[in-house]
C-alpha cells in the first residue's frame, strides 16, 4: 500500500502549479486561487514571456515566472516543461486552461468547416493530452501530484458554442478518466466542467445572453471565472481523495 493519505489540507506551499493558457480569464483567477494557498505560479503562454510580467507581479507570494508555449507545438511544451524542471525542482500541478472556440448553429453544419473542426480539437483535446505528456515525468517524480483539466458541459449535454467544441470536450472527459486510471496513485487527474461563463471567450457573446441565460438557472446567474478557479482550487485540497471526477460546476445549467 502507498504512503499517500490524499487527506485534506488548507495550504500549497512548496507546490509548483503550471497552469496552460495561464493569461485567459480562468488561467489568472485559477492562478490567483493558488498562489493565496501558497503555491508557486508557472504561467504558459503564446506570447512573450514578459507580456504577463504585470499578470504576474499581482499575484500574492514570490517565485511566479510566464515561459512562452503552444499547447499545439509539442516541442515548445517539452521545452517548458525542461525550464520548470530547472527553475522550480518541476511541476506538482499542471492546469490545462488553454483553449478556443467560435459559435456555431449546430444546425449550421457547413459553417462548421474541416479548418475550425481540427483547430478546435487541437487546441482542446491534443493540446491538453501533450502538455500531460510532456509534464508526467516530472508529476510523476514529484509524487502526489495534480492535473486537472477544464471541461465543459458542452461535453455532455451537446450544447455549447458548436459541436466541435462539445465533442473535442467530450475527448477531454475520456482522457481524463483514462489517465487517472493510468497515471495513479502518483498523480491524480481531475476535470472541471463550467457552463456560461462570463469572459471574452466566446466572441459574439454579449452581457444581454449572459443576462438572458442566468435569469434560466437554478442559481440566477452565469459563472465567473472565479468560479471555476474555485472548483481547481478544492482540487487541490479538499477533494483529495477523488481521481477520474468531472466536477461541475455551471449554476444548474445542465439540468436543462
Amino acid at each position: 500500500m502507498n504512503d499517500r493519505t490524499f487527506s485534506p489540507r488548507e495550504r500549497l506551499d512548496g507546490e509548483v502549479a503550471v497552469i496552460t493558457g495561464g493569461r485567459g480569464a480562468i488561467g489568472l483567477a485559477t492562478a490567483h486561487r493558488l498562489a493565496e494557498r501558497g503555491a508557486r505560479i508557472v504561467l504558459l503562454q503564446r506570447d512573450a514571456a514578459d507580456a504577463g510580467a504585470q499578470d504576474l507581479a499581482a499575484l500574492p507570494g514570490q517565485g511566479h515566472f510566464a515561459l512562452t508555449a503552444s499547447v499545439t507545438d509539442s516541442a515548445s511544451l517539452a521545452a517548458a516543461a525542461q525550464a520548470v524542471q530547472e527553475r522550480a525542482g518541476g511541476a506538482s500541478m499542471l492546469v490545462n486552461a488553454a483553449g478556443f472556440t467560435k459559435a456555431v448553429p449546430a444546425a449550421d453544419l457547413d459553417a462548421l468547416d474541416d479548418v475550425l473542426i481540427d483547430s478546435i480539437f487541437a487546441v482542446t483535446w491534443r493540446g491538453s493530452f501533450a502538455a500531460i505528456r510532456a509534464f508526467a515525468p516530472q508529476l510523476r517524480a514529484r509524487g502526489d501530484a495534480l492535473v486537472v483539466n477544464i471541461s465543459s458541459i458542452a461535453a455532455f449535454t451537446g450544447l455549447g458554442s458548436n459541436l466541435a467544441y462539445a465533442a473535442a470536450k467530450a475527448g477531454v472527459d475520456a482522457s481524463t478518466k483514462a489517465l487517472a486510471k493510468t497515471l495513479g496513485p502518483a498523480i491524480r487527474v481531475m476535470a472541471v466542467s463550467p457552463g456560461v461563463v462570463d469572459t471574452g471567450f466566446v466572441p459574439g457573446r454579449s452581457a444581454d445572453f449572459n443576462e438572458r441565460v442566468g435569469a434560466t438557472l437554478p442559481l440566477r446567474r452565469v459563472g465567473v471565472a472565479d468560479d471555476v478557479a474555485a472548483a481547481v482550487l478544492a482540487c487541490a485540497t479538499s477533494l483529495r481523495y477523488a481521481t477520474g471526477s468531472i466536477l461541475v460546476v455551471d449554476g444548474g445549467r445542465h439540468l436543462g
